[in-house]
């Protein structure tokens, strides 16, 4: 009786070790990240403020996302204020959670060791170390779907009361995580296919803890559904509009060899190696556990999906995120049982080496700019700057009467927004509106602050430059007082702002064809030129 005692109390005292180890590690990362967010210069990128405008005004939907996002910002704002950190807090706790999900997750299906690696590769994953630090969908999408995950592995072995309690939280985590982002559907394809491919896990559902979960599930998502049927269904035509399946050309092997590069590149290079090969030789030769099954039935429908996505049109990467917590996991505990201790210390290694290098960059993002990587920061740079111009401006045309400020950017729109908050919030402050060019609305901003005649009396259009000037001066009676302003964001990148008063709104018709003016922006007219022929639009993502 002794040798059992024993044995059962060293698995008992592994089992507290690596439990607190796991703690350490999401706190001491959280700490990092939290030092991270109030120490950086990095401004805030237009989704970021855009997801803080969302905030201002509570809804169960908006016109691109599920409310998650929105609704978590507005409670850290309430706490800590509108400053950058505080909008981009809920990102570090959302991932601090899910970090901890998949240790519970690792720890019940193959021990504590496998659960604390499987952890460590999830939270040092190159795009993990992004999501915490920048506010977006991805971060609470993650966590739902790690408490969803780890409820339903919990089900697997209970039963009575503690199976209706489970049944109804995977319920609620699910519509959680719909309410995060509609790639939570992964996680019900997950499901289905375990239970497809699973007699056991069928045998562990009866009708009535089936109902009570999707029950549940229903009921959380039920605002979300009436918001959208209201709205005619925006987000998902966005969702389904985002796939581009009907633009460019389809069947792109380019595409499709691009994305898997890429996932080497945000999952880290040996845990995503470890999860295609391991997972396809496993398979191939039957060796699979239930365990192994369960999570690959999770991890592996993103990853295929979004690929046959980017082979038939275009994805980005992220868009197999679904995948990075059970992935990590198994990747982690495959290495442990094959005993590739070595490999598993470097992909740790070499995880833990971009993680220091990109809290390097976010804390130091001089850094990027000396090593000519700047291109990718130019987003969180200059729209302070671009604010306090465009305030100056509109207090030096007030005393004639502003009706309005207009831009001709969605990204313009969102950081003027933001970055111009304690100005708009001033009660002679002319109000924020965006100048659409089609016939409708093609975003949120265009959607809930579109620029208007009753609002067009006089306009001061702040505009990038060269963005469909020739377009907008010609919706106006008249324009006047050109301005033309650069901001640096770094040695190579500036923005180009170009500012002007405009009178007496009134939209010309659209083209019945392309819904755009007739006819269209040319690169070689000015904003008060003559109108040429149509020319080649300026890339949307340019400022």
């Amino acid at each position: 009786m002794i040798g059992p005692r024993i044995s059962e109390t060293r698995r008992a005292s592994d089992l507290d070790q690596d439990g607190r180890a796991a703690l350490w590690l999401v706190a001491g990362l959280t700490l990092l990240r939290v030092i991270a967010l109030f120490r950086t210069p990095l401004e805030l990128y237009p989704d970021e403020a855009q997801y803080w405008l969302w905030s201002r005004s509570l809804t169960f939907g908006y016109y691109s996302k599920p409310p998650m996002i929105a609704w978590a910002i507005w409670a850290s704002t309430a706490l800590g204020g509108d400053t950058e950190p505080w909008v981009r807090l809920p990102a570090v706790l959302f991932q601090a959670g899910a970090t901890l999900c998949a240790f519970w997750i690792g720890r019940r299906l193959y021990g504590s060791k496998a659960g604390l690696a499987g952890a460590a590769l999830y939270a040092l994953a190159p795009a993990i170390q992004l999501s915490a630090t920048v506010v977006a969908t991805d971060a609470p999408l993650l966590f739902f779907l790690g408490l969803a995950l780890l409820t339903y592995v919990a089900l697997q072995d209970v039963q009575g009361r503690d199976r209706w309690l489970l049944a109804a939280g995977l319920g609620a985590a699910l519509g959680l995580a719909f309410l995060s982002k509609y790639a939570a559907a992964y996680a019900l394809i997950g499901i289905g296919l375990h239970l497809a491919v699973s007699p056991k896990a069928r045998r562990g559902w009866t009708a009535a803890s089936a109902g009570l979960a999707a029950g549940v599930f229903a009921l959380v998502l039920a605002p979300n559904l009436a918001w959208n049927a209201a709205h005619g269904f925006a987000t998902f035509r966005h969702t389904v509009a985002d796939a581009h399946w009907a633009k460019g050309q389809l069947f792109n092997l380019k595409e499709f060899g691009k994305f898997l590069i890429e996932q080497f590149v945000v999952f880290g290079p040996i845990p995503f190696a470890v999860l295609a090969l391991g997972g396809a030789i496993l398979a191939w030769r039957r060796r699979l556990e239930p365990a192994d099954l369960l999570l690959l039935c999770f991890a592996a429908p993103p990853i295929l999906i979004v690929a046959v996505q980017a082979f038939v049109s275009r994805a980005n990467a992220n868009w197999s995120a679904a995948s990075y917590l059970p992935g990590a996991i198994l990747a982690a505990a495959w290495l442990i049982r094959w005993r590739a201790r070595r490999t598993l210390i470097a992909a740790l290694a070499i995880q833990g080496v971009i993680a220091a290098a990109f809290f390097a960059l976010v804390l130091q993002p001089k850094i990027a700019d000396s090593l000519g990587q700047s291109n990718g920061l130019k987003r969180a740079r200059g729209w302070d700057q671009a604010a306090q111009i465009m305030v100056r401006k509109a207090r030096a045309e007030a005393p004639a009467g502003l009706s309005a400020i207009a831009v001709n950017n969605r990204f313009l729109y969102y950081g003027l927004a933001y970055y111009g908050r304690d100005y708009f919030r001033e009660p002679l402050a002319a109000p924020l509106k965006i100048w659409i060019r089609g016939a409708r609305a093609g975003n949120q901003a265009e959607a809930s602050a579109p620029l208007t005649p009753a609002d067009g009396q006089r306009v001061l259009l702040v505009a990038v430059e060269g963005w469909f000037d020739t377009e907008i001066a010609r919706d106006f009676a008249a324009t006047s007082g050109k301005e033309l302003d650069d901001i640096f964001l770094d040695r190579r990148h500036q923005r180009n702002l170009e500012m002007f008063v405009g009178s007496g709104f009134r939209p010309q018709p659209r083209d019945p064809k392309t819904g755009y003016p007739a006819p269209e922006w040319t690169p070689a007219a000015g904003a008060f030129g003559k109108a040429g022929d149509a020319g080649s639009e300026p890339s949307p993502t340019q400022p």
